[in-house]
Formats: structure tokens, sequence, C-alpha cells
């Protein structure tokens, strides 16, 4: 029983630091917020030190509270990896993969690999989180997700990539929009005179585009910034101006002949890969590994050239 009790402090411990309150973490349990606090007492009684530290309407982790959650994480790991391995001796036929990507690759994955993954394998269970470069990094490094996608990873040894495919950062236009008549590869120069959009600093496809910014000496007029893929494929659709991105980020109804990718000329926006990682050195369960292959064959079979698989080594790096 006390094993019991314990167990379940540590996971209302844990969800204190994943919601960041009391109440929250109440809210995400389903219990009393009072009940919570009382869990969180008995724990700091016990380490014999603050748990956590008010800041603003919420609370922090101590530095103890750091400590203590990183061994909560590393028990929960090493469980799950003897669980996986366990598991990699019976058929593919139950199980749960947590995926994190960019936001440009879900319309891809739901038309190609996770509608033939999830077709094929039932009453195997998918979570798909949308989350920034910065986020997806963090959640697959802390193997709070299986597998990530992602453009432009940093260089990180904790992450393993398995497959790298090149998506230049192109201008989005109507074939009717002035940009497309010039024939020639695009310089920023180029695109000064017109409203563009782009997306938020967190994505990578947006550090890039400032590198460049850089480079060459200029300042975009950004009319609309975004966290939104399909809301720059929309503001290039609609005639309101070009939109920075890829081809690959188009929801399906907005990839038509009329919307127009134009090359650019300066060589940083031509850097764009696109990655498919996992924690290096986990051990992943037998539905992951599935779904990973399935990505992996998906990407090299329907994106067209600029497919490499790398095998088992460390993610690319972002440029600046």
């Amino acid at each position: 029983m006390d094993d019991k009790l314990e167990a379940r402090r540590m996971r209302y411990f844990m969800q204190v630091i994943e919601s960041g309150s009391v109440r929250g973490a109440a809210e995400a349990l389903d219990m009393d917020p009072s009940a919570v606090s009382r869990a969180i007492g008995i724990l700091e009684d016990e380490c014999g030190m603050r748990l956590f530290e008010r800041r603003g309407r919420g609370v922090v982790p101590t530095d103890a509270g750091l400590l203590l959650a990183g061994y909560v994480r590393r028990q929960h790991n090493q469980k799950q990896s003897l669980m996986a391995q366990m598991d990699s001796i019976r058929k593919v036929e139950r199980g749960h993969v947590d995926l994190i990507v960019g936001e440009g690759f879900v319309d891809w994955l739901m038309r190609h690999s996770l509608r033939s993954f999830m077709a094929s394998h039932p009453k195997i269970s998918v979570n798909l989180d949308v989350g920034s470069s910065d986020e997806i990094l963090q959640r697959v490094v802390e193997e709070r997700a299986h597998i990530g996608l992602l453009f432009l990873p940093h260089q990180d040894e904790r992450l393993r990539s398995h497959h790298v495919h090149a998506h230049p950062i192109q201008t989005l236009v109507l074939d009717s929009h002035p940009l497309a008549r010039i024939g020639r590869p695009l310089t920023l120069s180029d695109l000064l005179p017109y409203p563009g959009a782009m997306l938020h600093r967190s994505f990578g496809i947006r550090q890039h585009v400032e590198a460049a910014e850089i480079s060459e000496g200029v300042r975009l007029n950004t009319l609309l910034t975004t966290s939104s893929f399909g809301a720059i494929g929309h503001f290039a659709a609609a005639g309101l101006g070009y939109a920075l991105g890829t081809r690959l980020s188009l929801p399906a109804h907005l990839d038509t002949p009329e919307l127009i990718a134009l090359p650019m000329k300066n060589p940083l926006l031509n850097q764009g890969r696109s990655q498919v990682v996992s924690r290096h050195g986990r051990v992943l369960s037998p539905a992951a590994t599935t779904l990973l292959g399935v990505i992996v064959r998906d990407m090299a079979g329907t994106l067209g050239p600029g497919a490499a698989a790398v095998g088992d080594r460390p993610a690319a790096r972002r440029k600046a």
C-alpha cells in the first residue's frame, strides 16, 4: 500500500510540474486541489525541503524539485525501455505512439503515413501533437514523444536522425502575382515592394529567413506573422501577397496549379532540410518502430528528389 501511495504522490508531483500550478494539475487529474496540495506537502516532508516555489499565479520546481523530477523520469524511462524490449518479441498488434511534428507536416502525414499505418494497425493508438522546432526537440529529448518531424533541428548528440529530406524555402504566390513574371531565382530585395506572410521566430523556417535577411542587408515587409502554415498558404492563395515557406507545408486544398513556388537565389534559403528524429539510444516500441519505418519510406517515396536516409547519427546542425 505504501508503494502505491508513493507512486500516486509522484504522479501528482509530475502533473504539477507539467501544469505549472496545483490547480491546473488538479483539473488534469480530475481531483480536488487540496488533495494534490496535501500529497505535495507529504513529499516535501519526506524530502526535507521545498519542491516548489510560487511564481506569479503558478509554481515552478526548486532545485530539489528538478532533481526529484529527473529521478522520476529516469525511473519511468528505464521501465519503458524494459517494457519496449519485452514487447519487441510480440507481434505489432497493440500499442501507442506519441508523435510531435511541425504543423507543416500534419496534412502530409494524414494523407500518407498515418492514414496507411492506422488503417493497417487499428488497435494501435496515436497521439499527434503539433509544436515549434524548439518544442519538438524538447519533447523528443525528454522522451515524451517517440518520433519528431521538424525543419532544421539543432545539432544535438541526444537525437538520432533517421531521414533527411531537402526542402528549400521558396516564395509562394499566385501565378498572377508580379513576382511570378521575373523569370529567375528571386532575391529578398525582389520581395521588398510587396507584403508577405511568415512564421514566428520559434520556427526553423523563419530563423533561416532572418539569417538570409542579414546576409542580403534587407528587412522584409511582413504583414502577417503566424504559427500556422495553413494561414500563410491562405494568405498567398487569397492574393494578399507572398508567403515564405515550403510546398510540403501547404494543405492539400491549397496545393493547386494557381499557387506557385518560386525559387530563391540566397543559398541560405536552399539549405532547408526536414528531419525525422527520435531520442538517441532510446529503444522504441514495435509500434513506434513500425510507424517510424512507414514515415521514412513515405518521405523517400512521395516527396521526390532530396531524400537521404542517414541512419544512426546526430541530427544536422541548424545554420544561422
